[in-house]
């Protein structure tokens, strides 16, 4: 299985970690000529998704990606990989690669002080741990939507058919759930 990792900016150097430990392989995705490599899946990491969305652009991954996405490509979105993903931001008017029937709170914890750590369940996986950095939330989730996760009655995580996203940094812990619930998607 050959995994495409978002490779502008954030933890992508972890999420490839992650999919390693779980038998898998992947590659970054830092230009155009990239999204030419065969790829099962996709990870957008967490970052700053103002950035990231730009640059997108600039890089002209945008319609690409886009496209891929909404032909069926599994894509997970962590933190800023979900803002991308929402097709509504509250508290932001951007919109970047829409796709998934969400309404997003950006820094909805607040800003780096707001920063924590939690455990919740998460699908039918069980309690797993959760790091939260300036972190949304999904304030509103379509009817196609389904809540894997909540923490303080806020959906942390949700899977739309092949998009999955998590408000929270699954690879920045030792847990593997996660990513071996992404795998399994595809």
């Amino acid at each position: 299985m050959q995994i495409g990792v978002l490779a502008l900016q954030g933890a992508f150097i972890e999420h490839e970690q992650m999919i390693h430990c779980l038998g898998a392989s992947s590659f970054e995705i830092r230009q155009k000529k990239d999204l030419d490599h065969p790829m099962d899946g996709l990870i957008i990491p967490g970052g700053e998704s103002t950035v990231m969305g730009k640059l997108l652009h600039e890089l002209r991954l945008f319609e690409t990606l886009k496209e891929k996405i909404e032909k069926g490509l599994p894509v997970f979105g962590t933190c800023a990989g979900l803002l991308l993903l929402a097709k509504k931001i509250q508290n932001d008017n951007r919109r970047h690669l829409a796709t998934m029937n969400i309404e997003a709170v950006r820094n909805a914890y607040g800003r780096q002080l707001g920063s924590f750590y939690t455990e919740a369940d998460f699908g039918d996986r069980g309690r797993i741990p959760m790091t939260f950095i300036r972190a949304p939330y999904i304030e509103m989730a379509g009817k196609d939507v389904k809540s894997l996760a909540q923490v303080d009655g806020h959906i942390v995580a949700a899977r739309q058919e092949n998009q999955l996203v998590t408000a929270f940094h699954p690879e920045l812990l030792k847990d593997l759930s996660v990513h071996r619930y992404f795998l399994d998607m595809i």
